[in-house]
Formats: C-alpha cells, sequence, structure tokens
C-alpha cells in the first residue's frame, strides 16, 4: 500500500541505491564527533541515581538483525547531541535529527542512530544523533524526559546553524519505534515541557519535516485508535513521511489513523504500509521491499525542496 498527499514543491526523486551509498561513503566516514551536552547545568526533572553506569545491554541471545549485532544503550542519564557532517562538496545544508528507538527503555543506538547518520551524510544531509534520556520514568508520562531532550536539541540546532552550516529553515527529524513517536510529538508542536534555560530554548522546536519509521504509541488502542492526547495534530504540524508493515507487532493501525489525522489537518504526507518486514529493521537491507524505505525518503525529500 502506498498512499502520498503531496503538498508544494512535488518533484522526482534520484535516490542512489542504499548499499551503494552507503558502501562509497564508508571509505570518507570521519571519526565519531564530539558528544555535546544537551543540559550544560544538568536535565530538568532528573530520574532515579541508582540504575548504573551507562552500558550496551545487549545480550548474547539477543538476536541479530540482518545478521548483525544491535547495540542497546541502557541507563542514560546524560543526553547528548553527536552532530555528522556530510563532505563540503555533497552538503546540501539539510539536517536530520536522529531519534533511536528502544521502547523508551532502551536506546538502538547504531541499528536506528548512527547507521541512520552514515546514510544521511551520503545524500548530503548533516545527521544529528539525540541520545536521549532513558528508561522511561515510572512517575510521569512515558515519554516526558525525552520529550524535553528532543525539544532542548531541535533548540540547540537552529540556534548553532550557522556554526555547523545548516539551514535553519530544512531541519527535520526521523525517528524509530518509540522514537517515531518523539518524533511526532516534537512535529504537532506540544508546549515547551521545561523552563527556559538560555538562547536556544527562544528557538522553534517544531522540525520542519519529519519521518516515521514503525512508529508505536501514535493512538489509544482502547479508545478504538483514536490519535494520542500529546499528539495534536493541526495544519501546523510538519510534513510527514511515515513507513510500516502489516505484520508489525506494534500494529499498522498506527501509521494510518495518524496518517488520517493528517490529512484532515491538510498536512501533506507519504504513507506506505508493506506486507511484511515486523518491526526493528532499521535501514539494514535485505531481501524483503520494505528496507528500501530510505530510497522512498530520499525522493519524498527531494520532492518537498528539503534536499536540493
Amino acid at each position: 500500500m502506498h498512499w502520498t498527499a503531496k503538498g508544494p514543491g512535488g518533484g522526482r526523486g534520484c535516490g542512489l541505491a542504499l548499499g551503494l551509498a552507503l558502501a562509497a561513503w564508508t571509505s570518507a566516514w570521519a571519526a565519531e564527533p564530539e558528544a555535546i551536552r544537551l543540559w550544560p547545568g544538568g536535565a530538568p526533572e532528573p530520574g532515579p541515581l541508582n540504575l548504573g553506569a551507562e552500558r550496551d545491554t545487549t545480550r548474547e541471545t539477543d538476536g541479530l538483525i540482518a545478521g548483525r549485532r544491535v547495540v542497546r544503550l541502557g541507563n542514560v542519564l546524560e543526553p547528548t547531541l553527536q552532530v555528522y557532517r556530510p563532505p563540503a562538496d555533497r552538503d546540501t545544508g539539510a539536517a536530520v535529527l536522529v531519534c533511536p528507538g528502544g521502547g523508551y527503555h532502551i536506546l538502538a543506538l547504531d541499528l536506528e542512530g548512527t547507521e541512520v547518520c552514515e546514510w544521511l551524510n551520503s545524500i548530503g544531509v548533516t545527521g544529528v544523533l539525540l541520545k536521549y534520556r532513558v528508561p522511561r520514568r515510572a512517575d510521569t508520562e512515558r515519554y516526558r524526559v525525552a520529550v524535553q531532550d528532543g525539544q532542548r536539541a531541535m533548540g540547540i540546532l537552529r540556534e548553532r546553524a550557522g556554526e555547523w552550516g545548516i539551514d535553519p529553515g530544512r531541519i527535520g527529524v526521523l525517528g524509530f519505534s518509540a522514537g517515531g513517536h518523539l518524533a511526532a510529538v516534537l512535529s504537532t508542536g506540544t508546549g515547551r515541557l521545561y523552563e527556559r534555560v538560555d538562547a536556544a530554548d527562544d528557538r522553534s522546536f517544531r522540525p520542519d519535516f519529519a519521518v516515521l519509521v514503525y512508529p508505536g504509541y501514535l493512538t489509544v488502542r482502547e479508545e478504538g485508535d483514536r490519535v494520542a492526547p500529546e499528539l495534536p495534530v493541526s495544519g501546523e504540524t510538519a510534513p510527514t513521511f511515515l513507513v510500516m508493515t502489516q505484520d508489525d507487532p506494534v500494529r499498522m493501525e498506527n501509521v494510518l489513523h495518524y496518517a488520517l489525522a493528517l490529512q484532515a489537518a491538510k498536512v501533506p504526507l507519504e504513507l506506505h504500509v508493506y506486507p511484511k518486514g515486523g518491526h526493528g529493521y532499521g535501514l539494514r537491507r535485505t531481501e524483503l521491499p520494505v528496507t528500501r524505505w530510505p530510497d522512498r525518503v530520499e525522493e519524498w525529500m527531494r520532492a518537498g525542496g528539503w534536499i536540493r
């Protein structure tokens, strides 16, 4: 199923095959960028300090994705940004905040983070990896501190756009699973969930476009799959690309009902639903057509004018 509702600026996609692009990029990939603290004076609403050290929680018995292990980072108390910039001769000036998934419990840091930044660099886009706080807090909404981190990150991106060679009007967000929900909360523009820290918080935290890959928590299943209350879709919601499969245990109703809400608000959207693929494939290529979603996203970003 492929459903497209285009806004102004429609055009043709001209993406390279992802495998070739990443292979070409590997030789040019620079050292891991510096981690930038989001909250110099400490994050708001700090969680319990007895979580233990930040660490990869992956076990030997955990399944492989496309034949490779996944880094499942847990106990993140110090949220950071890492800015992955493309080579100067490829740089389009666009940027994307990347939000890994993990059920607001862990972060799939490579599968849905660093590998995504590498792909974005291969198409001339700055990838900005958000390492937000996990696990969720038991005494508040599961998404609250993650959204605080996301809002702060978007403000920093716009405040420092000139320093990083980014067009502040072409900054998107891309999230997977719970990270897709985080991206949707940023896109719908709910109020800032923390007190102002500095000038970065005077900038808008709403992205210019959003990509939601097998997102969760977009609807309330027990209430007929109505859109979740923290997602007040309106005409101001960012143009959105959604992808999911029919056999995803998180349920494709998430994207279907959210897409209907976007359509009702006349928000430009593109929706792709594939028969098979399950959940948590990231952008690692397999024989399944759903794993070609990065090609479709590149086409959509070019058609929307975010990649020029």
